[in-house]
């Protein structure tokens, strides 16, 4: 299997992971023809409070863990789940609070990056 495989394989399993919690919002940034970026991929998405943030944080990790037997590099924000950063290395995913991803304006700040906006499923 292609590294490229692998890595559109994880980007899968996170957003299923995403929206199995219920999480918002969900974007995927290519950033792998911007310069100096510190990973790939960034996959951002929102929600409605800690408890869920934490939540898809949560099951992102296990989904992971469970399907491809990935751990994730490195996770911070945990503490008090308003931005949850998990970190695969070449793809990094941000779980905001929506006001706090209002107030960082993440998405602004990689406009150019190729972007993918998955579609809310209900």
């Amino acid at each position: 299997m292609s590294k490229n495989t692998d890595k559109q394989l994880l980007i899968d399993k996170i957003v299923e992971a995403i929206q199995d919690t219920k999480g918002e919002d969900i974007r995927i940034f290519d950033l792998s023809g911007i310069e100096n970026s510190v990973a790939e991929t960034f996959i951002i998405c929102s929600g409605n409070s800690n408890t869920q943030v934490s939540a898809i944080a949560g099951n992102i990790e296990k989904k992971v863990r469970n399907e491809l037997k990935e751990r994730p590099w490195h996770v911070e924000g945990t503490e008090n789940a308003m931005w949850v950063l998990v970190d695969y290395v070449s793809v990094v995913v941000h779980i905001f609070q929506r006001q706090i991803r209002e107030y960082y304006d993440i998405d602004d700040l990689w406009g150019d990056a190729k972007i993918t906006t998955i579609e809310n499923t209900l």
